[in-house]
């Protein structure tokens, strides 16, 4: 019988090590109903030494949540080719992906609780949220946005934080349809947005002149335009 030798770890080697245990077990459960003697023993080593890297599960907590939010964050980046209907879809695939692999987690931050509730966590979400927002005015070529633009964007990512938190109750959608339905929202709250203000038309007619014919917002046009009732069309023209 051969008897393994735990190899030691240096201290920012060990705290890496602390985290990634904390994020895996928050990934299946709320954090607050992982406890540190769990975390301690996934990582294989005591609950002290664990005391001896963070002072508490809230800072161990905070540490693995700024993690993963620089993840997140990240998974918003996305080169400015392609069609932006494309691209946006995309950016939702790499966003399920995430909620998918760490939704307890995900749904504890985002729906607030005991282990979320400092000011550092708050501060983590509001970051995701902002770096959401200035990747998809990257994706817009805007570096000014007018106010009805910035509704119009931090009122999809709103929207689509909430969808994620109801899908993952049950996930009685397929993911891969709610993904398509968030690039089509985006593209809805634009065009309300765009039929009251001239400055947001233009900015939509630059956005659909990227667009293919068969692309992924003129499909929705084609579906909207198949619900209408047929003396519409009369009407409008």
């Amino acid at each position: 019988m051969t008897t393994g030798v735990r190899r030691r770890m240096g201290v920012e080697e060990r705290r890496q090590q602390l985290i990634g245990v904390a994020l895996e077990l928050f990934s299946h459960r709320s954090p607050d109903d992982v406890s540190i003697d769990e975390i301690a023993a996934a990582a294989g080593i005591s609950r002290p030494l664990v005391y001896h890297y963070f002072p508490g599960k809230l800072s161990l907590y905070e540490a693995a949540l700024r993690r993963a939010a620089d993840d997140l964050a990240g998974r918003f980046v996305e080169p400015r080719e392609g069609p932006p209907g494309a691209r946006l879809l995309r950016v939702m695939g790499r966003f399920f992906s995430f909620v998918d692999d760490h939704g307890p987690g995900f749904s504890a931050l985002m729906r607030g609780g005991p282990a979320v509730g400092s000011s550092t966590t708050n501060a983590l979400v509001d970051s995701v949220r902002q770096a959401a927002y200035d990747q998809v005015l990257i994706q817009l070529g805007v570096n000014d946005p007018p106010p009805r633009l910035e509704l119009v964007v931090r009122s999809w990512i709103s929207l689509a934080e909430s969808t994620a938190l109801i899908w993952l109750d049950g996930r009685k959608v397929p993911r891969e349809e709610l993904e398509l339905q968030l690039v089509h929202d985006f593209a809805a709250l634009a065009a309300v947005s765009a039929a009251q203000d001239e400055e947001m038309a233009e900015l939509l007619r630059e956005v659909l002149a990227e667009e293919p014919p068969d692309g992924l917002f003129a499909q929705l046009i084609g579906r909207l335009a198949a619900l209408a009732p047929q003396d519409w069309g009369a009407d409008l023209r």
